[in-house]
């Protein structure tokens, strides 16, 4: 079956196939102006296998959830960077991290541009409080 992705989202959320289809022998049917980016990301992805699981940061809604590296709860309100899974041709959620626990979880601190790209709706102010969290 043939799945379709947008190019940065191949290369953040697919990148053993995004660099398989890159390094291929038939060029791409577009240029992408991003490519060498793309590509770099997409090795980040591959280096660090859990990496590829980064979705959205959010506040959290209801102090819940458990953070899948600390297994401590995630207070409510506080920053926390939800995952998913690709399985069986399609994505499926799968629980949260702190924003302390995303360096040790995704074994690199180099996820704001994952980050961002999946949360558009983060302001300045918000990303600099995410990026204050990670280190």
């Amino acid at each position: 079956m043939t799945h379709w992705f947008h190019p940065w989202c191949a290369a953040y959320r697919r990148p053993e196939a995004f660099i398989g289809l890159m390094a291929g022998d038939t060029p791409p049917a577009v240029e992408l102006p991003e490519r060498e980016q793309m590509l770099a990301d997409a090795r980040l992805g591959v280096a660090h296998h859990r990496l590829p699981r980064v979705n959205v940061a959010e506040r959290a809604s209801s102090g819940r959830a458990v953070c899948r590296a600390c297994k401590q709860p995630i207070a409510k309100g506080t920053w926390r960077i939800s995952l998913v899974y690709y399985e069986d041709g399609r994505f499926a959620p799968s629980g949260f991290v702190h924003t302390a626990c995303a360096p040790a979880y995704f074994e690199t601190k180099d996820i704001m541009a994952r980050v961002r790209r999946f949360s558009p709706e983060l302001t300045e102010g918000d990303v600099r409080e995410i990026e204050t969290a990670l280190t």
